[in-house]
């Protein structure tokens, strides 16, 4: 099995659960398929890690647990109900395009350990150059971290530094970020390019996606951890059809949050 990199570039893609879900209470084969589309379109250039939300959005469909008075413990049987879930409609989906898939499932303390992140750089290198693409969740039925940090954006964030990524992708339900102004008004002006992201605390308004337990203050924080390694985050909105594509040749608004450059 080839271990080197390729000479594509490395694209960590986080998609939330409102993407998932076209703000829905479904999870969207249709979304799934986009995507899909997508990676093969662009799968010359570059190679993909997907990292999912949308476990516990998959079991609502299925089941309404009974609760024992933690709140928490509910979102974690959830996620265990509605992760083999996810996976499935994943694999099917993409199969019909031809894509091979894997599931990984991590929690915060792997990316603490050095054995445990050299373990998961090597496996992940060996599936992407085997032509699979890891699908990377929380393990949400031994940590919180997802449910109480916010929507996975910063397992994100982690992963791609860890990858050595070119760049983090975070599918969100909005044109990236909106200038706070704007949003009040209602007129959505996107932020288009930002260096300092001590800016952005300012612009952010303090709304949580419908299934996601994030908000766009996760997603900056997220931004902060790669800035600060030398990667570029963009901040897209998922909902959109051919959305990677379309940003990559920049024929929609997002955000693009420019890594930090050090003088050498």
């Amino acid at each position: 099995m080839e271990m080197g990199r390729s000479d594509k570039k490395r694209i960590v893609l986080k998609i939330g659960s409102n993407v998932l879900t076209k703000e829905t209470d479904h999870i969207s084969r249709g979304k799934i398929e986009d995507i899909g589309k997508q990676i093969v379109a662009l799968q010359d250039a570059y190679e993909f890690v997907l990292v999912s939300s949308g476990a516990i959005a998959v079991a609502k469909q299925f089941v309404n647990l009974e609760s024992n008075g933690k709140e928490i413990n509910v979102k974690q049987a959830l996620a265990s109900i509605g992760q083999p879930h996810l996976m499935r409609i994943f694999q099917e989906s993409f199969r019909d395009l031809g894509l091979l898939t894997s599931q990984c499932l991590l929690s915060y303390s792997d990316f603490e350990r050095e054995q445990s992140k050299e373990n998961i750089v090597n496996t992940i290198n060996v599936l992407v150059a085997n032509n699979y693409i890891p699908i990377i969740n929380e393990n949400d039925t031994v940590a919180t971290d997802e449910i109480q940090f916010g929507d996975n954006d910063k397992l994100a964030a982690l992963t791609a530094c860890l990858l050595e990524a070119d760049l983090l992708v975070i599918a969100t339900n909005t044109n990236g970020i909106c200038t706070k102004e704007s949003v009040e008004n209602k007129t959505y002006v996107t932020i288009d390019e930002v260096f300092d992201i001590e800016s952005l605390t300012n612009e952010i308004v303090s709304s949580i996606s419908t299934h996601g337990t994030g908000g766009m203050q996760s997603k900056v924080q997220a931004a902060g951890i790669t800035q600060n390694e030398g990667i570029d985050t963009w901040i897209v909105n998922g909902l959109e059809d051919n959305f990677m594509v379309d940003v990559i040749d920049e024929k929609i608004s997002f955000t693009k949050i420019v890594k930090a450059v050090y003088n050498e």
